[in-house]
């Protein structure tokens, strides 16, 4: 939390409950808003996650659909190398 001192000539103007209602104020504004951001950032935060786990499951099947092509060719290669003699 923020300490917020109060300059000499609004104290003068302001009583001491004026000067601390003005500082509960200030808080809570601030307060307001640091939730506000946080909340805005957590959102985008998690948009771009969705986004990246997405894309890293697409490549997974990419990945397996490859590795599956190259076992089937290289079991096929050597079937029909051991089956031609």
């Amino acid at each position: 939390m923020t300490v917020i001192a109060i300059p000499k000539i609004l104290n003068d103007r302001l009583t001491d409950d004026g000067a601390r209602a003005l500082v509960d104020i200030l808080n809570t504004v601030e307060n307001s808003t640091q939730k506000a951001t946080l909340e805005i950032a957590e959102e985008r935060f998690e948009r771009k996650l969705a986004d990246t786990k997405a894309e890293l499951i697409k490549w997974m099947f990419i990945f397996w659909i490859g590795q599956f092509a190259s076992i089937v060719g290289a079991l096929t290669a050597i079937l029909f190398a051991f089956f031609k003699h």
